[in-house]
């Protein structure tokens, strides 16, 4: 067995109920008053119908709310699972139906996505005033008993995070309670993160960066946090600088926006200790920059995925420069190696597959035996990217074997946006790439074979926007006479790569 996380709020409101938890847009939340606040919204779950063992969807933006109901699921011992707001109606349904949700917990903004509510399952409630779902504070004013928090064990499903990977449909990783804990664990170790540290969620709370690369961590210890609806620049800049913070997580295109900003030097960002980058390789020229601009902060330029809860290695403070370019070295009880083909070792610097293990891997992919047995074969997660190790142990990520495109912090799979685009009657063959992109890092572009001539770019990105979220939306669609395939028929997409880089002129 393990700790209910909900028992963590009960002993944190024990020993400094009137410490300050959360903060979000001038409203507080001391450790007592979230304690409280989670047992009430854990009964009125309950009264929802939600027992342990079952899934709780939450489509909300960055609030208070989204830390509640994460911890009154746990209580009932239940699955929480975020979603991403950006997601199109049809990604959402797919999404709910697959991961077969009890109840969904959302916001008004969203009541326009006509694939949610009605008589379909799951029952979806909303934490503000909605025309057509029922209000989450009727069932929280409704009273009820407060159940004891559950108990839970190591290996319990305590969250599903739906990710995009390399195939057509996203995957539900199966995250135990086990898993955070361990991840708590070894993020304490590496950062020293301590009560007096003070904690700014900038990115969303549906990604696990955000949610886990600082914001669990930091709850676990009892340190404060303070949280943006969602990421602006000079909310930012001016949120480190009111609140005193000393860590933050940014993606690269977050930080590329902050260091493009003419307004930073008029902030005092003296206070920050920490800066934390993942999602995606960061380039040295910003490395270099952001050395530059925060002259405190330790840049923690890491690696990390979903299936292991982020954060799997960082860059210490003491080879910032040294090694610029490393992803550093694991955390404390996580495993990284670097493999050939046939998951043999490989020495140091040698590129190879990454793989790991330890307590903070996933259990493996929800309702998808296949997938879980490929990834976890032999005892190590495969992670599809490559990498190698140097003679120092330093971590360096090389490329990936996965088509993955890393556009603004998300992970996109290009084969989800060529499943949609296939579905429209006058393309007949398509692959999509990922095209360097001064804001984003990286943007999706499209190569299609036409059945019909008359199909033009506006037609097809109209028909895209319809069925994906605005950022996997292709950026540029090239039409060409033919994809090209290597005698065993598979498309070439590092040629294709190569002409949306300009290093090949395209026929």
């Amino acid at each position: 067995m393990i700790a209910n996380p909900s028992n963590l709020l009960a002993h944190h409101a024990d020993r400094r109920p009137d410490s300050l938890a959360l903060e979000f847009e001038g409203r507080c939340l001391t450790w007592d008053e979230l304690h409280r606040r989670v047992s009430v919204s854990a009964a009125a779950l309950g009264q929802a119908g939600v027992h342990e063992g079952d899934v709780v969807g939450v489509l909300l933006h960055n609030s208070l709310w989204p830390i509640e109901i994460m911890f009154a699921v746990a209580h009932l011992g239940a699955v929480y699972m975020p979603l991403n707001w950006r997601l199109a109606g049809p990604e959402l349904r797919y999404i709910l139906d697959h991961s077969e949700a009890k109840l969904l917990v959302t916001e008004s903004e969203f009541q326009e996505i006509s694939e949610l509510g009605g008589e379909e399952k799951p029952r979806v409630v909303s934490v503000d005033p909605s025309s057509r779902w029922q209000e989450f504070e009727e069932l929280r004013s409704a009273g009820g008993a407060v159940p004891d928090p559950a108990e839970v064990a190591q290996d319990q499903l305590a969250r599903l995070m739906y990710t995009s990977g390399t195939t057509a449909r996203p995957k539900g990783v199966m995250v135990t309670f086990g898993n955070i804990a361990a991840k708590n664990l070894a993020h304490i170790v590496e950062f020293g993160i301590g009560r007096y540290h003070r904690n700014l969620v900038s990115g969303p709370l549906y990604h696990t960066a955000a949610l886990d690369g600082t914001t669990t961590t930091f709850l676990e210890v009892g340190a404060p946090t303070f949280i943006l609806r969602r990421f602006d620049v000079e909310a930012t800049l001016a949120a480190i600088e009111r609140h005193r913070i000393t860590h933050v997580w940014l993606a690269p295109v977050m930080i590329n926006a902050i260091l493009r900003d003419p307004r930073l030097t008029e902030f005092d960002l003296s206070s920050l200790e920490l800066l934390m980058n993942g999602g995606e390789k960061l380039p040295l020229h910003l490395i270099e920059r952001c050395l530059s601009a925060f002259e405190n902060a330790w840049l923690a330029d890491g690696y990390g995925m979903t299936e292991t809860v982020s954060g799997d290695a960082y860059l210490d403070a003491h080879h910032t420069i040294e090694k610029r370019g490393s992803v550093g070295k694991p955390v404390y009880n996580a495993e990284i190696r670097i493999v050939d083909p046939f998951d043999r070792p490989v020495e140091p610097g040698v590129a190879g597959e990454i793989v790991m293990r330890g307590p903070k891997v996933c259990r493996g992919y929800f309702k998808d035996a296949e997938a879980t047995a490929n990834a976890m074969r032999g005892g190590w997660l495969h992670t599809g990217d490559v990498g190698l190790v140097d003679e120092d142990g330093f971590l360096f990520i090389v490329d990936r074997l996965k088509d993955m495109i890393k556009t603004g912090g998300e992970n996109v799979a290009s084969l989800e946006i060529e499943r949609v685009v296939y579905e429209h009657p006058s393309v007949s063959d398509v692959a999509v790439v990922g095209k360097d992109d001064p804001e984003w890092l990286e943007v999706p572009v499209a190569f299609v074979v036409r059945r019909d001539e008359t199909l033009d770019q506006a037609d097809l990105l109209e028909f895209c926007r319809a069925r994906l979220a605005s950022f996997k939306v292709p950026k540029e669609v090239h039409f060409v006479a033919e994809l090209p395939r290597n005698p065993s028929g598979k498309i070439l997409k590092r040629e294709l790569r190569d002409r949306v880089r300009g290093e090949v002129t395209s026929p």
